[in-house]
C-alpha cells in the first residue's frame, strides 16, 4: 500500500494505461529509496541526478605512486608493466620515479632484481628513460659505486641505450662529492669503453668541480680536452670559467672572458644570470662596491629581466652591508629606468635608506 501510494503522489493520479504506470514506476524508483527503517519518509518530487564519477587522464605523479607502491611490496612484475604503460599514456618517468629505492640494506639488495625488470622492458625510448631514471636515483642517493655498476651492466649487455646523457647524472654527482678523479675517470675509461664520446655538458661538470674550488690549472685542462675533441663550450661553460676566475681572484680574467663570451654571441646568445652574479658577488666581497656598480651599469639597457636580476641582487647586498650611500646610488638607477620588476619591499626598504644620508 506504500508503494500504491507513492506513485499516486509521484503521477498525481493513478496511471490509466500500462506504458504510464510503467513510467511512474521507473520515475519513482529513480527518484528514491525505499528507507525500510523509515517508511513515512518523505519522497523528494525533484531530486538531483547523482554526478558520475569522472574519469581523469593519468598523470606523472600519478604512475610515480603505483610504481613506488609496487617498487616497496618487490612487485617487479608490475613494476615492468607500470613503467611501460606509462609512456604509452605518454606519462614521462620523474625524479620520484623510483623514490622506493631509499639506500637502505633491504633495497639495495633488490637493486639487481631491479636492473634485470628496466633490462627486460621493451627496446628504445621506454627502457632509455626508464634507465635513466634508475641511474638518476643512485645518484641522488650519492650511490655513485652502484649507479656506475649499473652502467657497466648495461654496457656490457649491449644495445641498452646508452648515450652522453646516460652518464650526467653520475659525473654530476661525483663533481659535486669532489671525486675529481672519479669523474675522469668515467669520462677517459667508462664512456670510452661503452663506445659514448662525451659532450660538452659532461664536461661542463668537470669544469664547474675545478672553478668551484679555484682551480683554474686543472680547469685549462678541461678546456684543451675539449678542443682536442672538437668540442666547443656554451654558456655553461662559460659561466664556470668566470666563477673559476672570480674564486681565484683574477677579476680582470673574469671580465675577459665575459667579452670572449660577447664576441661570440651569434653562437652564445647570452650568459647565464648566474655568471653575471658570480662578479657582483666577488666584487663585493673584495669591498670594490663602486667597481660593482660600473659593472651591473655596463650591461644595463639590454635585457630588462637581466637588469632586474643584478640591480636586484646588489641592492640586497647593499641593504646588507648598511651601504647608503650605494644604496641611493643604486635606487636613482632603477627609478630613472622605471621597467624593472623589482620587489616592492626591496624598494621600500632603498627608499627608507635616504634617510640616513
Amino acid at each position: 500500500m506504500l508503494f500504491i501510494r507513492r506513485v499516486i503522489v509521484v503521477n498525481q493520479k493513478w496511471p490509466t494505461s500500462p506504458s504510464s504506470l510503467r513510467r511512474a514506476i521507473t520515475t519513482l524508483l529513480r527518484s528514491t529509496q525505499l528507507d525500510n527503517h523509515n517508511p513515512e519518509q518523505e519522497v523528494d518530487d525533484d531530486p538531483e541526478p547523482e554526478p558520475e564519477p569522472e574519469t581523469q587522464l593519468p598523470t606523472s605523479a600519478h604512475y610515480d605512486v603505483l610504481v613506488n607502491e609496487a617498487g616497496r611490496s618487490g612487485n617487479f612484475a608490475r613494476v615492468r608493466y607500470l613503467l611501460t604503460k606509462r609512456i604509452h599514456d605518454g606519462c614521462f618517468n620523474s625524479n620520484d620515479t623510483f623514490k622506493f629505492i631509499t639506500g637502505t640494506p633491504s633495497h639495495l639488495s633488490q637493486l639487481d632484481s631491479l636492473f634485470d625488470t628496466i633490462a627486460s622492458l621493451p627496446k628504445g625510448f621506454i627502457r632509455k628513460c626508464a634507465s635513466d631514471s634508475f641511474v638518476a636515483r643512485l645518484c641522488k642517493l650519492r650511490l655513485t659505486d652502484d649507479a656506475l655498476k649499473v652502467l657497466d651492466k648495461m654496457r656490457e649487455r649491449g644495445g641498452m641505450e646508452l648515450n652522453a646523457c646516460s652518464f650526467h647524472p653520475l659525473l654530476n654527482a661525483l663533481t659535486k662529492q669532489k671525486e675529481m678523479g672519479k669523474a675522469w675517470d668515467v669520462i677517459v675509461v667508462y664512456m670510452k669503453e661503452a663506445g659514448v664520446l662525451p659532450d660538452t655538458t659532461a664536461y661542463n661538470y668537470l669544469l664547474t668541480g675545478y672553478c668551484c674550488r679555484g682551480d683554474v690549472r686543472s680547469a685549462a685542462d678541461v678546456l684543451t680536452k675539449m678542443r682536442e675533441e672538437g668540442l666547443r663550450g656554451d654558456k655553461r661553460t662559460y659561466d664556470a670559467m668566470v666563477l673559476g676566475a672570480c674564486r681565484a681572484g683574477k677579476m680582470d680574467g673574469a671580465m675577459a672572458i665575459m667579452r670572449a663570451a660577447a664576441e661570440e654571441e651569434d653562437r652564445v646568445p647570452a650568459l647565464l644570470y648566474s655568471t653575471h652574479a658570480h662578479v657582483i658577488t666577488a666584487l663585493l666581497k673584495m669591498g670594490c662596491y663602486e667597481q660593482a656598480v660600473k659593472f651591473v651599469l655596463c650591461y644595463a639597457g639590454k635585457d630588462t629581466g637581466l637588469d632586474s636580476h643584478n640591480f636586484g641582487l646588489l641592492a640586497t647586498h647593499f641593504i646588507k652591508l648598511e651601504k647608503f650611500a650605494h644604496a641611493k646610488l643604486l635606487l636613482d638607477e632603477i627609478k630613472a629606468r622605471g621597467n624593472l620588476r623589482m620587489d616592492a619591499k626591496l624598494i621600500e626598504q632603498l627608499n627608507s635608506y635616504q634617510l640616513h644620508l
